[in-house]
Parts: C-alpha cells; structure tokens; sequence
C-alpha cells in the first residue's frame, strides 16, 4: 500500500456515512495529506503493522469499539495512529482532540498542532481499553443506548425491561481504592485513561430518586452526569462482584467475556496516538 493517509471506516456501524467518508478523504487530499486510500471493515481486514508504511498515519472514522480492535493490530508500528469521531460515544476522540470535529482535527494535523503520545491504555486481564472500562451489572445500559442509537424503539423497549432487571438484580461491584471503597459497592464502575492517572467514576442509585436521575442521564446520553462518587490514582485498582459471579465489562463499548475479580491498571500504548488537544 502507497498511500500515506490512510481511512480506516466500519461501514456496518450504524452511524456509517458514505458521502462523510468521501468528504473526509478529499478534505485530507486537499491538505495536501495523501495520497489517501480507504480500509472498510469488515469487508477489508483490519489493518496490521506489516501491512502499513511506516511514514503513514492511519485514521480511524469509527465507534470507540473499532478503534480499539484497530489499535490492537499494531503493536510496534512505526507509523501514527489519528483517531476521529465517527461513533456514538467518541472517548477515544474526546481524549485525544477535545470535543473537536473531524474537519477541526484534519486541520489541526495538517497544520503541524498534533503531537505523537504513547498516553495510557487501561490494562485487564480481558483485553486493553483506549478511552474506558465500564464494569458491573449497570453496563448492560449501554445496550438501551446503542438501541436509541439505532432509532430502535421496540428493542430499547426490550432492553430497558433487561437492563432494569439486571441493576436491580444485579450483583455490586467493590472497588479496593478508597474513598470508593464502600462495603455495598456500586452497580457501574467506569474507568478512564488520562495522563493524570486512572480515572474511577462510580456510579449509585441508592434510592428511587437517584435511579430515576441516573436513568435519565443515560437515555439523554449523558449517563456521566448521574449520580457518582469519583477518585483519581496512579496505582491499579482490584475490583470484584460481591456474589461470586462474572463482571459485566465493556471495553471501550464492548462486551467481552470478565471474570469475577480482576485488576484495572494503565499501560503504555505501543503505537504512536495523535493528539491535538489544545487545553493541555
């Protein structure tokens, strides 16, 4: 492959967009970028390191979830990694630009703002995370979200009746990091990479009230503002369902297999990330 920008699309992804992607791929030819091709998964397979040049930059138009099955593949590239919101949530863009779009982010890069970092992954025995971690039996939330996402009401329907199920039935997660380190635990932990440390936002609904806030935020989207205590730490962090039982988890969106207990801790990434946050 010649190209030196190459876009990397999940062209099943619900927010997918052709006429988008094809304005992307001007925009960066006309930046003087190129030249450009473009990867759409699955109908191409994710790229790996031996595949790429090394003086490339690989940009991903995808979900957080892509972006991390992406990333993984490259262990030890030479080349850096732009990643650019093209999903629902868009943390792994949100760390890296800001709350930037992607026309604000191709010029930012195309005008020498970007920096290369090997900023934290969040590290579990499952797999890595590049933007967060959600664990516990609230994760399964997250499914009513990407129901509304998809405009589909009789399975948000659905789902809300399983995932009220599920919180309310639902085992706690404990965490060993005080001052989160209740005995009851909290139905959602979601952990953050940032340069500052690992970030733990826990989430509560200790009564009726706090349940309705919480839902409300998270069917507005904006689950983040519910009710949560939070801490910050450079050290890892133990957390374990206090029934026994397998941990809901989603990395980065997705749903993986978990364990009863496992440890949260960051890790080095090991491709280059471009930045061009400008509140740094």
């Amino acid at each position: 492959m010649d190209a030196r920008f190459i876009l990397v699309v999940n062209a099943r992804s619900g927010s997918f967009d052709e006429d988008t992607v094809e304005t992307i791929l001007a925009t960066a030819g006309e930046h003087g970028l190129g030249p450009v091709a473009q990867l759409s998964i699955p109908d191409d397979a994710c790229p790996c390191a031996q595949d790429l040049p090394d003086d490339a930059v690989l940009a991903i138009y995808a979900g957080d979830g892509t972006c991390n099955s992406v990333i993984a593949g490259l262990d030890g590239w030479d080349g850096s990694v732009l990643i650019l919101p093209g999903g629902t949530m868009n943390l792994a863009s949100k760390r890296m630009h800001g709350e930037a779009g992607w026309e604000n982010i191709l010029g930012r890069f195309a005008r020498g703002e970007a920096r290369t970092t090997r900023g934290p992954l969040i590290r579990t025995p499952h797999g890595n995370a590049v933007a967060g971690v959600m664990a516990g039996p609230g994760a399964t939330w997250n499914e009513v979200r990407e129901a509304m996402r998809d405009r589909d009401l009789p399975g948000m329907a659905r789902r809300a009746v399983e995932a009220f199920r599920a919180t309310d039935d639902g085992a706690n997660i404990v965490l060993d990091l005080a001052p989160l380190d209740r005995i009851e635990g909290y139905p959602m932990i979601e952990a953050l990479a940032d340069e500052s440390g690992l970030e733990i936002n826990a989430y509560h609904a200790d009564d009726a009230g706090e349940f309705a806030i919480g839902l409300g935020a998270l069917l507005l989207r904006h689950f983040r503002s519910g009710p949560h205590d939070s801490a910050i730490t450079q050290e890892s962090v133990r957390i374990r369902s206090v029934d026994g039982l397998p941990i809901g988890l989603l990395l980065d969106g997705e749903p993986v297999p978990a364990s009863p207990e496992m440890e949260l801790s960051l890790v080095a990434s090991k491709v280059d990330l471009l930045t061009t946050r400008q509140d740094d």
